[in-house]
C-alpha cells in the first residue's frame, strides 16, 4: 500500500499559450513516465488539441519520482488555459494539494493567469510559480519575477526560473513538488469518500469516471457495491486503475490517490461530475463538489445536406458521451429543416464541436447566430427561460426580461487602456474598477453575455494590437429592456432569420440585417420584399426586384396592341406567383448572413 506521505496530487495552471503542456511533456519525460523525445503534447490526445495548440479537457498522469532515496507518487492533473473551459480547472484544483503557476517570460502576467491564482488561492492550495521560456530573446525574467511579487504577493525564493522547451529548471521544479506541496490529509473516518472530477466514455468499459480517494479505499476484491451519494446510482467496478499517461489497471486505489473506475454504464449523464462515490450502507458527509456545468451560449446546427439528419443525431450523441457539457435537443426552420438547438459554454466550444462534427463524422452544418439563456417573468406570474428567438413570447404577455451578464476583467497594457474602455462602453459594459499593476492595468466591468459573444474577442485584439487578454466569470442576471425582431420575407416570417437585442439598438441592426438579405438572396422571377418588423410594426424594407422577361421579344411588328396584351398577361401571371410562392433562401446565402 502507498504510504500518504509520500503522494502528491498537483494541477499546472497557466494562461492559454505561457507553455502549460510542453511543461508536463518535460515532467513526464525526467520522472521516466515516457521516453525521451517521444510525442509532443502527449495528454492532448484529440487531433484538434493537437493542431490549435489548445488543451480542452483535462487530463491526469500518474509519476514516480525519487528524492533523497524515497519514492514519491506524483499525480499531475493538466488543465485548460482558454477562458470557456474555466470550469475544467475548478474541478482539476479541488483533486488536488498544490499547484504550478507557469507564466511566460515574454508576456508577464495576464488575465487567465490571476483568475487561475485566485481559484487555486480559493481551493487552499499551495502554489509554486514557475516563470518559463526564460531561454527567449524577448524574455524578462527578473521584471516578471518582480512583478509576481508585486502583484501576487510571492516571496523572491520561491519563484522558480526555467525553460519547458529545453528541460531548463525542471528538476528543480520536481523538487520543490515534493518538497512544498503538503501530501494529501489524514481521513477520519474509514468509510470510502471519494470525488468524481471528470468522466469519459469507452465504448467496451462504459463510463470511465476519473476520481480523487479523500477517505477509505477502493478495492473490487471487498465486493462492496458502490454508489454515487446525489444521484443514488449504483454500481459495480469493471475495472479501476490509474493514468500514466494510458490506463494502467490495479487492484487498489488507496486514500489520496488519483485514479480510474469504468464502471459499465452506457449513459454519461448518469455519472454526475462533482457527486461523491461511497459504499452502500455508508453513513458519510458528501464532499463538496460542482454542478454540472450549464451552457451559456446557444446555436441551432442544421446539417447543410437534408439526408444527412440521421448522421448528425448520431454524431450529436456521440459527442455528448464524451462532452458532459454538451447539451441538446431538436429544433425546426422553414428554410433550413430539421436540425439541433445546442447549448455551449462559449463560443470556443462550439467551434470544437462544429469542426469535430465536420472531421470526425463528415457532417458539415449552418449554424444560425449564437444567443444567451433570458429569463422572463410574465404578467400571469409565470417564469421562463428563452435562448431561441423562435421560443420568445408576444410582447404584451411579458412583464419583464432578465439577461444574463459576466464580470470582465481586461489586462492590457497602459497605451491602450482608452481603447478598450471606449469598446467596453460601446458594448453596454458598466465599470467597475481600475488597477495599474506596475506597466500593465486591470479593467474590471459588469457587461452583458450577448454583447461579449458577438464580436467582443476580435474587437480586443484590434484596439490592443494583440496585447490585451480576458477572463470572465458569470456574474448573474439583469433586467434589460429588449425586444424579437422578426425578419419576414414576402410577409411570411423567417424564424431562422430573427434576432433578440436591447430596443435602442433593434431598429438599427433590423435595418443592416435587411439590407444584407438584399445583397444575399438571389433575384428570382417574382418581386421579394424583405420586412424588419418589432411586434407589428414594421421598422425596415427592401425589396429585391423581379427578373422581367421579355415576352415581347418573338413579335415582329404589328400593332401595338399586341405587345399590351402580352405585357397584361405577365403582369398577373407574376401576381399569381407572388401570392402562391414561396421565399427560399439559398443555403451559401444563409451563412453569409451569418458571419456578419
Amino acid at each position: 500500500m502507498r504510504i500518504m506521505s509520500n503522494i502528491r496530487n498537483f494541477s499546472i495552471i497557466a494562461h492559454i499559450d505561457h507553455g502549460k503542456t510542453t511543461l508536463t511533456d518535460r515532467l513526464l519525460e525526467v520522472t521516466h513516465t515516457i521516453p525521451m523525445g517521444g510525442t509532443a503534447r502527449r495528454l492532448d490526445s484529440n487531433p484538434i488539441e493537437q493542431e490549435r495548440g489548445i488543451t480542452i479537457k483535462l487530463a491526469p498522469v500518474r509519476m514516480h519520482y525519487q528524492l533523497a532515496n524515497i519514492n514519491y507518487q506524483l499525480n499531475l492533473i493538466d488543465t485548460p488555459g482558454h477562458v470557456d473551459f474555466s470550469y475544467e480547472v475548478s474541478r482539476a484544483l479541488h483533486a488536488c494539494e498544490g499547484a504550478v503557476l507557469v507564466v511566460d517570460a515574454t508576456k508577464g502576467i495576464q488575465a487567465q493567469t490571476l483568475a487561475n491564482y485566485d481559484k487555486a488561492i480559493s481551493a487552499g492550495l499551495t502554489i509554486i510559480p514557475f516563470i518559463n521560456k526564460i531561454d527567449m530573446a524577448a524574455a524578462e525574467p527578473e521584471r516578471l519575477a518582480q512583478e509576481l511579487i508585486d502583484t501576487l504577493g510571492f516571496k523572491a525564493e520561491e519563484i522558480i526560473f526555467g525553460s519547458a522547451k529545453s528541460g531548463a529548471g525542471v528538476t528543480e521544479l520536481l523538487d520543490a513538488i515534493v518538497t512544498r506541496i503538503p501530501s494529501p490529509s489524514v481521513p477520519n473516518h474509514t468509510s470510502l469518500r471519494a470525488l468524481v472530477f471528470n468522466s469519459i466514455f469507452d465504448q467496451h468499459k462504459g463510463v470511465i469516471a476519473f476520481v480523487k480517494i479523500f477517505e477509505g479505499d477502493i478495492n473490487p476484491n471487498n465486493r462492496d457495491q458502490l454508489y454515487l451519494f446525489a444521484t443514488r446510482e449504483k454500481l459495480s467496478p469493471l475495472e479501476i486503475g490509474y493514468f500514466a499517461p494510458d490506463m494502467h489497471s490495479v487492484d487498489h486505489l488507496g486514500v489520496g490517490e488519483v485514479g480510474y473506475i469504468a464502471t459499465g454504464h452506457k449513459d454519461i449523464r448518469a455519472i454526475t461530475i462533482g457527486d461523491t462515490l461511497t459504499v452502500v450502507g455508508a453513513n458519510i458527509t458528501p464532499i463538496a463538489g460542482y454542478q454540472r456545468p450549464q451552457p451559456m451560449v446557444f446555436m441551432d446546427l442544421y446539417p447543410i445536406d437534408a439526408g444527412n439528419y440521421r448522421n448528425l443525431v448520431d454524431a450529436l450523441g456521440k459527442l455528448a458521451l464524451n462532452d458532459a457539457a454538451l447539451s441538446y435537443h431538436a429544433a425546426a426552420s422553414p428554410a433550413l429543416g430539421h436540425g439541433f438547438r445546442v447549448g455551449f459554454l462559449g463560443i470556443l466550444h462550439a467551434e470544437i464541436v462544429t469542426e469535430r462534427l465536420s472531421r470526425e463524422f463528415e457532417v458539415q452544418v449552418v449554424n444560425t447566430s449564437p444567443s444567451v439563456p433570458y429569463q422572463m417573468t410574465l404578467k400571469n406570474g409565470d417564469h421562463l427561460e428563452v435562448s431561441s428567438p423562435s421560443d420568445w413570447p408576444r410582447p404584451e404577455v411579458i412583464d419583464h426580461i432578465e439577461e444574463p451578464v459576466v464580470t470582465l476583467t481586461v489586462f492590457t497594457p497602459e497605451p491602450y487602456v482608452g481603447g478598450i474602455m471606449e469598446l467596453c462602453q460601446g458594448k453596454r459594459a458598466e465599470f467597475i474598477d481600475l488597477e495599474y499593476l506596475g506597466g500593465r492595468v486591470r479593467l474590471n466591468y459588469l457587461m452583458p453575455l450577448s454583447e461579449l459573444i458577438t464580436d467582443f474577442y476580435d474587437r480586443l485584439k484590434s484596439v490592443s494590437s494583440g496585447y490585451a487578454s480576458v477572463q470572465y466569470d458569470h456574474g448573474g442576471y439583469q433586467v434589460v429592456d429588449a425586444v424579437k425582431v422578426d425578419i419576414l420575407l414576402n410577409g411570411e416570417e423567417a424564424g431562422a432569420l430573427s434576432f433578440v437585442s436591447p430596443r435602442f439598438s433593434a431598429e438599427g441592426r433590423g435595418r443592416v440585417l435587411v439590407e444584407k438579405l438584399k445583397d444575399a438572396i438571389p433575384r428570382s422571377l417574382i418581386e421579394v420584399a424583405i420586412q424588419a418588423a418589432i411586434g407589428g410594426k414594421i421598422i425596415a424594407r427592401a425589396t429585391i426586384r423581379a427578373f422581367r422577361k421579355d415576352v415581347t421579344a418573338k413579335l415582329h411588328g404589328g400593332d401595338m396592341t399586341r405587345n399590351r396584351k402580352l405585357l397584361e398577361k405577365q403582369k398577373k401571371g407574376k401576381k399569381k406567383m407572388k401570392m402562391l410562392g414561396n421565399v427560399e433562401v439559398p443555403q451559401a446565402a444563409f451563412t453569409a448572413i451569418l458571419k456578419i
